[in-house]
């Protein structure tokens, strides 16, 4: 288990905000950023990382997206064309980082 910068999984601030609000789960990044078990902090609070692993953008489902903070698949596709500015492809590999508050 590595301490590691929840910057370096979460980059934006309103997504560590919405990870601490519970209201994402997990996040799909381009590369992998983290490995099953190590833990993060936001404002005090640890998270750890419970899964990691490589998938294809076409194998997400609505339940990946709401776990994203997205309300369905099409709304998350959107966001992630918008703010990559990149046409989805769901040939395109992506890494999951699932992961849960330590109590």
């Amino acid at each position: 288990m590595t301490e590691i910068d929840a910057s370096e999984l979460l980059p934006a601030e309103r997504v560590r905000d919405a990870v601490l609000a519970g209201d994402v789960t997990q996040l799909h990044r381009g590369d992998k950023h983290a490995s099953e078990g190590d833990r993060f902090a936001i404002d005090g609070t640890t998270f750890e990382v419970t899964t990691v692993r490589e998938e294809r953008l076409g194998d997400l489902t609505d339940a990946d997206a709401r776990a994203e903070g997205s309300p369905n698949l099409d709304a998350y596709k959107q966001r992630i064309e918008q703010t990559h500015d990149l046409t989805w492809d769901d040939e395109d590999k992506t890494v999951l980082h699932r992961f849960e508050r330590v109590e």
